[in-house]
């Protein structure tokens, strides 16, 4: 080999070290990416209504630093932006979701009032119509439901979206169980005619 060709491929190969060697992790990226999840572990709507793309930025993140600590700072930086990307994604998801679930919750709670009155009505034609019935235990439930009503919109005032919809649900399945007893007394009779 001629020695200008020895030193052209030395120079290269120092170049080359010189590249590589001196590479630096992504490190703003990474404390981005970083920021990012944290804020969306921290996100509360994230969390509970966006988990799985919160997952994945974790996954993302984990990843990151493991590419990083291996060298691979072109996947670290990939990584970064994967992490980032998908924390800011989940909190606005979790935000979509949260909105979501208030509105189907006010939605449920909107509706109990129209079927509380429909429920008294029933309880009041049935008495009037001298129907078998326990009216003393249609009196407890009717009243718990109304209270839970009550407490659903309360909650549902307060931001209390899940406590909201369990009370909402449960006064629901209450007015319900109501209307089916008086449905079926109100056959019963029927039958018997």
């Amino acid at each position: 080999m001629k020695p200008t060709r020895i030193i052209f491929v030395c120079a290269a190969l120092a170049a080359a070290a010189l590249v590589f060697g001196c590479a630096r992790p992504p490190t703003d990226e990474m404390n981005q990416a970083a920021e990012a999840v944290a804020r969306a572990e921290n996100d509360i709507n994230a969390v509970t209504y966006a988990a799985n793309l919160l997952a994945r930025a974790r996954d993302s993140l984990s990843r990151m630093y493991a590419e990083a600590d291996a060298r691979r700072f072109d996947s670290a930086r990939n990584l970064a932006a994967e992490a980032q990307d998908a924390a800011l994604r989940a909190i606005e998801e979790g935000h979509a979701g949260a909105a979501r679930a208030r509105d189907a919750a006010a939605a449920l709670v909107s509706d109990l009032r129209p079927l509380i009155a429909e429920t008294e009505r029933g309880i009041n034609a049935a008495k009037a119509a001298d129907l078998y019935l326990d009216y003393d235990a249609l009196g407890r439930d009717f009243d718990a439901a109304r209270y839970n009503a009550d407490q659903a919109q309360i909650n549902l005032a307060a931001g209390l979206i899940d406590e909201a919809d369990e009370r909402a649900r449960a006064a629901r399945t209450g007015l319900n169980g109501i209307n089916n007893a008086l449905s079926a007394a109100a056959l019963a009779v029927g039958r018997g005619k």
